[in-house]
């Protein structure tokens, strides 16, 4: 247990924070109302579904047939980095890092190009924190924000859509400036499961259904205990591939904001230091606690849910933490190639620092 909560930091931190307030605001009857079960019930139902899918080796699969058509390296580039970018629209930016690292390492080794590991697993994480921007439901913050504030569509959309497409011409400027050569892509191998239509076909009624829950047209307490059911009956294994730790960090800072909440004094201070600078705000909480808890946090404070959107998400770029995402990223590459960990770190920074100026200029241009 111990070595388990030495590995979910920003967990335990929640959770240290929720208990110090509780002591200046103790417990009762309040409490039941700061936590969000809208939210809560909406990433389990999504995260059951997408670890359904990943079981299958949908994803797997997807990547594996685009491969079929690279012919140059940096189209094989291009595949790797794209991928996570659009799929993150969908499955969260770190189901997208959890199936896309690896998949680059394995194809990049057997494609002898294991020089490329570093700047491409870089900008498959750059990729998956923005692109997974553009969707309600591309990570837990848009998915909390987006309910906090009862966004409708076309203003969530207005507001983080130019920056996903800024990201995406700068994706596509890295990869024309990149020298390239041709290649032969080798036969990708990997153990995927045998594919069943049936549950394909499941998961993705569930995933139809997810989406009228995050429009508020599928009540939740429909849509939970069926999530679970056909998961128990399709394959509850997947039961154990939910990220239950993101969830118990949610509950620990609902406490904790809500705590804060009911402290006059902090109340003022926060909101004279947020109003009007959500946006410089959100990118600077996110640099050191993570852009999940800096919407948790902040959003307590101001009632510019648009302005704290584009903050916490351009606050994925930055350092190793603000998107706790980026983690999985690195902990691939300590793993599979140890001795690059200085140099990934190193272009890391330099890269994500260079796209979150641009994006921040960007946002100082646009109106």
């Amino acid at each position: 247990m111990l070595q388990w909560l030495r590995g979910e930091t920003v967990l335990c931190v929640a959770w240290v924070l929720a208990l110090v307030t509780a002591v200046l605001v103790p417990p009762d009857a309040q409490y039941i109302n700061y936590v969000d079960l809208h939210t809560l019930g909406m990433l389990f139902a999504l995260m059951a579904v997408m670890g359904g899918l990943q079981r299958q080796g949908l994803f797997f699969r997807l990547g594996r047939a685009m491969l079929e058509r690279t012919h140059t390296t940096r189209q094989l580039e291009g595949v790797l980095i794209l991928l996570p970018f659009f799929v993150s629209m969908a499955v969260t930016n770190d189901v997208a890092l959890i199936t896309f690292v690896p998949f680059a390492l394995e194809v990049l080794a057997l494609a002898g190009q294991t020089q490329r590991v570093v700047p491409v697993v870089v900008m498959q994480t750059i990729a998956a924190n923005l692109g997974s921007m553009a969707t309600p439901i591309g990570n837990p913050q848009n998915l909390y924000l987006y309910s906090c504030y009862e966004m409708d569509l076309g203003s969530f959309f207005a507001t983080v859509l130019p920056y996903a497409g800024a990201c995406l011409v700068l994706l596509a400027v890295f990869l024309m400036v990149r020298p390239s050569q041709p290649l032969e892509v080798p036969q990708v191998s990997g153990e995927v499961r045998p594919l069943s239509g049936a549950r394909v076909a499941a998961y993705g009624v569930l995933f139809a259904l997810c989406l009228g829950g995050v429009a508020k047209a599928v009540p939740l307490y429909v849509l939970c205990p069926l999530v679970l059911i056909v998961v128990l009956m399709a394959d509850k294994q997947v039961l154990l591939h939910v990220d239950y730790a993101l969830l118990a960090t949610f509950v620990g800072f609902f406490l904790f904001v809500g705590n804060l909440g009911r402290i006059p004094a902090l109340t003022a201070l926060f909101q004279s230091l947020i109003q009007g600078q959500e946006v410089l705000c959100g990118v600077v909480a996110s640099q050191i606690i993570s852009n999940v808890p800096a919407a948790l946090l902040l959003s307590g404070f101001t009632d510019n849910g648009a302005g704290l959107l584009l903050g916490v998400n351009l606050g994925g770029l930055g350092t190793l933490i603000a998107s706790m995402a980026s983690l999985i990223s690195y902990k691939y590459i300590a793993r599979t190639f140890p001795e690059k960990k200085g140099k990934y770190l190193g272009q890391f920074t330099g890269l994500n620092v260079a796209f979150l100026v641009v994006l921040l200029i960007l946002w100082v241009v646009l109106p």
